[in-house]
């Protein structure tokens, strides 16, 4: 009999676990830090205004002439598909570089790739260090603007975050985009 009690206390442990991460394996479990910024309308948008939302994130800048276009094209794709399946996503793209992009700018680079700024929100309102310290401490990322360059380092790839403000995945946003995965994560954190 106690084995059998034993038995079902580890099976109790192992199906709370893998509730846990919603089935995604190896969840990065990366916490996103708190945050108030400006959005392609000029109108502030918080980490709160995610709250109990599943989002996509995205690093890009209106300037940057090799990896961000094809990643904004990406995520439009991504977002019409989400909008396809009825999916309720939210999608956030972090300019980083932020003291050249105004909200101006983001909204007519939003909409050369036919962005549903519904549910899409170009953010930017904030400091170059703030930036790069927000991309390490909440994505494990780089956000790095070298003096006297009008190019970013930074990273290319989507995250998936749930409704807590948890970044449970990465994908490359730039090549071989794993749409059908993206959704499929989707799915098991709905």
């Amino acid at each position: 009999m106690k084995k059998l009690h034993i038995l079902l206390m580890i099976s109790f442990l192992l199906v709370l676990s893998s509730c846990a991460n919603n089935g995604i394996e190896d969840p990065l479990n990366y916490e996103v830090s708190d945050f108030s910024y400006v959005n392609q309308d000029g109108e502030a948008f918080t980490l709160e205004d995610l709250k109990g939302k599943i989002w996509i994130a995205d690093m890009i800048f209106t300037n940057c002439d090799t990896v961000c276009p094809p990643m904004t094209a990406h995520m439009a794709k991504l977002q019409a598909m989400v909008k396809e399946e009825g999916l309720d996503v939210e999608f956030v793209s972090f300019s980083v570089d932020p003291e050249v992009d105004t909200p101006e700018m983001l909204k007519e680079y939003g909409e050369k790739f036919e962005a549903d700024f519904t549910n899409w929100h170009l953010l930017t309102g904030y400091s170059q260090e703030d930036i790069k310290e927000f991309a390490k401490d909440s994505f494990a990322a780089i956000a790095e603007k070298p003096k006297n360059q009008d190019q970013v380092l930074h990273v290319i790839n989507f995250y998936l975050v749930d409704q807590n403000g948890t970044v449970l995945k990465e994908y490359n946003g730039v090549e071989n985009t794993p749409y059908d995965q993206i959704i499929a994560d989707i799915k098991k954190i709905q």
